[in-house]
């Protein structure tokens, strides 16, 4: 749905009209509350344009019989079935959109009725006293460029996790008819380990067609980085190859099958970053991001389209929160909890972030000294890792914030070069 960010929506008063809805794939069910007491019976109304006409019609006449200082619409963050509802709300003046955390609806249904029992009479209820008290989420819905953003960032995700399990099923495959080729060949994403497969996937295909042509084509596929050497080793593993030979037809077609998916996997993720860049390039808050080195076009669109407007963000915190990177510790008494990340944000933004900390962590990058220190005093890798990423998001922000791109060897704000 929309980017829920970190700053709570605490002004409800007696005055307040909140309408919450409980969202499903065929029906959504709607609850009218006036915070100083008056109400309407939960109503179903279908997850279409006539059940939104049917919703909106209820608000209206709500509006017209309490005259409320203030309209709030929230529902629980649901995903795809949400979003058109969301838009249509969005175009109707005097309303506000807020969201509320899963994992609150659960805990302040559990201390309702001690019981964790879901009904859809129930849940708007438990949605508009959530909100009631205060705990609702402002809801930022990305718009233009930073929609589409987001949208291919997420499509990209997505193709490149089905790709990661066609390689894990190609591995399973490719061992039982030979399984010294994955210790040859140690990597299957490599264009090398693709071509062998795809022209000798058996153990007698590479003996058949010979060491020398095939210490030719593993060095013109690999362009150089694979010689005689690797080329005479998978030769003679695959002279003594023990893979099987019965049933072996049928999973030398899904092999070729799968080979065949990844590469239109790849042209389609290629696509996808290409628009990627197209749209990232319309942004002007890109130059920002792309100014610091280890923030490459693939990471700078994903963040813009997770963030969607870093205007709407007045400080790090807010931001940090969105990502889901924000700490939190677990105390009590003279115990005091070890310090985490509370990863109730966005996913993607915060492997994006990740995968930014591996880039400028390694030797000569901007990050690398920080990441040392914070190593060489005790702390963890992986930690240290997740400290980089939140460090580069808080940079990020400022560099967005303050129109300034960023200067290699950063300690302050004198190295922040001013864009005008």
């Amino acid at each position: 749905m929309g980017s829920i960010t970190a700053k709570i929506v605490r002004t409800v008063n007696w005055k307040t009209l909140i309408v919450s809805i409980d969202i499903g794939k065929i029906f959504n069910m709607g609850y009218l509350r006036l915070v100083g007491g008056d109400e309407e019976k939960p109503f179903k109304f279908s997850n279409n344009g006539r059940g939104f006409h049917k919703l909106w019609a209820e608000i209206s006449k709500a509006i017209e019989a309490f005259s409320p200082d203030d309209v709030i619409v929230g529902f629980e963050s649901t995903g795809a079935y949400g979003e058109p509802l969301v838009h249509y709300l969005r175009g109707k003046k005097g309303i506000r959109l807020v969201q509320v955390n899963p994992v609150h609806t659960k805990r302040v249904k559990e201390l309702q009725e001690n019981s964790p029992n879901k009904t859809d009479r129930k849940d708007p209820k438990v949605i508009a006293d959530i909100i009631q008290l205060g705990h609702g989420l402002t809801l930022v819905v990305p718009e233009g460029t930073a929609a589409e953003l987001r949208r291919l960032s997420h499509a990209r995700e997505r193709s490149v996790q089905r790709r990661t399990a066609l390689f894990n099923q190609l591995q399973e495959l490719v061992f039982v008819i030979f399984p010294e080729f994955s210790q040859q060949m140690k990597d299957f994403k490599t264009k090398s380990a693709q071509y062998l497969l795809k022209h000798f996937p058996a153990p007698e295909d590479i003996v058949a067609y010979g060491l020398e042509p095939l210490t030719d084509v593993l060095h013109k596929v690999s362009r150089g980085k694979l010689g005689a050497e690797r080329a005479k080793s998978l030769y003679e593993a695959a002279q003594d190859s023990v893979g099987i030979r019965e049933g072996r037809e049928s999973l030398l077609l899904e092999i070729e099958e799968i080979l065949s998916i990844i590469e239109a996997s790849d042209l389609f993720i290629s696509r996808l970053e290409q628009h990627l860049c197209n749209y990232l390039h319309q942004v002007p808050a890109s130059r920002y991001l792309l100014s610091m080195h280890g923030i490459g076009e693939i990471t700078a669109a994903g963040l813009i389209g997770e963030v969607a407007d870093f205007d709407k963000f007045h400080t790090i915190s807010e931001i940090t929160k969105l990502a889901g990177l924000n700490l939190f510790e677990i105390s009590s008494g003279k115990h005091r909890g070890m310090r985490r990340i509370s990863k109730r944000g966005r996913p993607l933004m915060r492997k994006l972030l990740y995968f930014a900390a591996l880039n400028t962590v390694r030797e000569g990058g901007v990050m690398h000294a920080k990441y040392r220190a914070y190593v060489d005093r005790g702390m963890l890798k992986n930690k240290a890792l997740i400290a980089i990423a939140r460090k580069i998001l808080g940079i990020l922000f400022a560099l967005v914030r303050d129109h300034r791109e960023y200067v290699k060897g950063y300690s302050g704000t004198a190295h922040m070069k001013q864009v005008a």
